[in-house]
Formats: C-alpha cells, sequence, structure tokens
C-alpha cells in the first residue's frame, strides 16, 4: 500500500511539473508572437521558437492526460487495497473477539 502511495505521489509531481513548464512554454510564446508581430501559427513567417515551444507545450498536455489516467488507476487500486486491509483487520478482530470468549 506504501508503494502505490509513493507512486501516486510521483505522478502527482511529474503533473504538477508538466503544468509548470507547460505554463512557462506558453508565457514564451506570447513573448515571441509581440516579438514577432505575429500570432498566427499558420503564418508562413510565425517564429520558429514558438511553433516549438507550441509543440512541446501539446506534447506535455497529451502527458498531463496519460499521467492523469494513471493516476485514477491507482488512486481505485488504493481504494481496493484499503477496503481489503478494513474487512482483514475486521475478520481478525472478530476471530480474536471469539477466540477471547471461548
Amino acid at each position: 500500500m506504501n508503494e502505490k502511495r509513493r507512486q501516486l505521489q510521483q505522478l502527482q509531481m511529474m503533473m504538477s511539473e508538466f503544468e509548470r513548464m507547460t505554463k512557462d512554454l506558453e508565457s514564451q510564446i506570447v513573448v515571441e508572437e509581440k516579438k514577432s508581430g505575429i500570432s498566427d501559427p499558420n503564418h508562413f513567417a510565425y517564429p520558429t521558437f514558438a511553433k516549438a515551444a507550441r509543440q512541446r507545450a501539446d506534447n506535455l498536455q497529451v502527458s498531463i492526460k496519460e499521467l492523469k489516467m494513471q493516476e485514477e488507476a491507482l488512486e481505485l487500486a488504493l481504494e481496493e487495497m484499503q477496503a481489503e486491509y478494513a474487512r482483514a483487520s475486521a475478520l481478525e478482530e472478530r476471530d480474536s473477539g471469539a477466540r477471547a470468549r471461548a
């Protein structure tokens, strides 16, 4: 169970780092577009750096979505493990109580 919690924390840290990187890239794109005076990515003179940064930001968004799916699966597995642990604890408590009465 501790391993799943650790994995969940790592995924959450990666997602927040990717989100931070995406915001940084988006800020850089705005700066490049202002410098060039061109904000249309389809324009022939659109800045190469802005185009590359936009692609990188898009890739990061895809990665964040994939990590979010992994996070949801891990959270579900963790909930199932906790429920199983609670059932096992209840059974153990019930059995030890029955032995004490006998």
